[in-house]
């Protein structure tokens, strides 16, 4: 694997080697549950005290308002179901158009079952109207779930302004943040947010474990009910060896805060501007500012972002892509849909997603290897810029997609 360019790290990052190092103990020796009586149990248990210290210090919050969960699907499902089930009265979801599908299904599925959900709606930079925030929230909204970035674009959102707008209205407010955890300086009490959703394998953990900060103070419902785990807020045995995992990792990310928004973005600029300079008929999708130092999605409009994707994955790159192939229909990611970008940019759209452990190499490969890889599909398309009936580039993408 060592030949690979891994810029796919928003999907999922290498277990850092201080992480596995961490974990190797409590898949060994150091077995002992943490709910027992006796000390040998109890030794785990002050591991895990120890692991949720570091995630508490990661977000700024008190160790007493983390939660453990499997992962950050669940937290998600936690914040708002647990929302709505501590206020039986009130039927309102607020959450937008761009969520992941761990926000975005669980709403689409309340809205079958009768609850009320709003979908805000975002600009072609992928950022919201905050007039639209304050006039989409009633006296019956139990819970606003907005994303504090986009895992698609990068896109980071203004949680802070979001958050006094609900407080002041005396609604609760979910953020998930599982893209920005480790990559941006994060104080949950700074931010004003009651619920924050953050998962392991997005920075340098395992997959299957994650957390949810929840509030001092806040009434949740809990989605696993059980034990007296986690001080009755989710049963279940804790998974020792990830959660020990985890709280390395966060002990890792926040030293590493400075590289992430220095180095890494400086990597993540260079590939920007040379992919744009080299191929033309590109975009970047997302606000040019306001976005994750890691991420960036651009669209080479006139080729489909699968055929990008295999080529660079036959030149050992990894990245991914904004289009999802389903039942043989090729439909464009939601959030470019969303934004209103158009079809002959959408259907090309390649996320780059990068981490600490990248390099200068790593970009010098991309930058070698794409443009000639958009150059050859260009060539084989009949549609293009420069060819008689590019106009129906969009026509065909529509036939395609329904």
């Amino acid at each position: 694997m060592n030949d690979w360019v891994y810029l796919d790290n928003n999907a999922t990052t290498a277990v850092a080697a201080e992480v596995r190092e961490a974990m190797l103990p409590f898949l060994g020796e150091r077995y002992g549950n943490p709910s027992s009586m006796h000390s040998f149990g109890g030794m785990i248990g002050r591991e895990l005290k120890r692991a949720r210290d570091h995630v508490a210090a990661l977000i700024g919050a008190d160790p007493q308002e983390i939660i453990f969960t499997s992962c950050g699907t669940e937290g998600d499902n936690t914040a708002i179901m647990g929302s709505l089930w501590a206020q039986p009265t009130k039927r309102r979801v607020v959450t937008t158009r761009v969520e992941h599908p761990a926000v975005r299904t669980l709403c689409r599925r309340l809205s079958k079952d009768g609850y009320d959900v709003y979908e805000l709606h975002v600009d072609r930079d992928g950022m919201l109207n905050l007039d639209e925030v304050r006039e989409s929230i009633t006296d019956d909204t139990a819970v606003v779930s907005v994303m504090h970035a986009n895992n698609e674009t990068g896109v980071v959102f203004p949680i802070a302004e979001i958050a006094a707008i609900c407080r002041d209205r005396g609604v609760r407010f979910h953020t998930d943040a599982v893209q920005s955890v480790g990559k941006l300086p994060i104080d949950v009490h700074a931010l004003g947010v009651d619920l924050l959703t953050l998962s392991g394998h997005k920075l340098h953990a395992p997959k299957g474990i994650g957390a949810l900060y929840v509030k001092r103070g806040l009434h949740l419902q809990p989605l696993i009910i059980g034990g007296h785990q986690e001080h009755g807020r989710r049963g279940g045995t804790e998974n020792v060896p990830s959660i020990v995992g985890l709280g390395t990792a966060c002990e890792l990310a926040l030293q590493n805060l400075d590289e992430e928004n220095k180095r890494v973005r400086g990597l993540r600029d260079r590939l920007e501007s040379e992919l744009l300079r080299r191929a033309p008929n590109s975009l970047v999708n997302g606000h040019p500012e306001n976005r994750l130092p890691n991420t960036c999605n651009i669209s080479f409009e006139y080729v489909e972002g699968e055929a990008i994707l295999l080529l660079l994955s036959q030149a050992h790159i990894a990245a991914s892509s904004g289009s999802a192939c389903t039942s043989g229909s090729l439909e464009p990611s939601h959030v470019l849909r969303a934004m209103g970008v158009p079809y002959t940019a959408a259907h090309g759209s390649v996320r780059f997603s990068f981490s600490v452990y990248n390099k200068d190499e790593d970009v010098d490969r991309v930058i070698e290897s794409l443009p000639p890889i958009i150059h050859r599909l260009r060539e084989l398309s009949p549609f293009g810029p420069d060819k008689d009936n590019s106009w129906a580039f969009e026509a065909s993408c529509h036939t395609h997609s329904h």
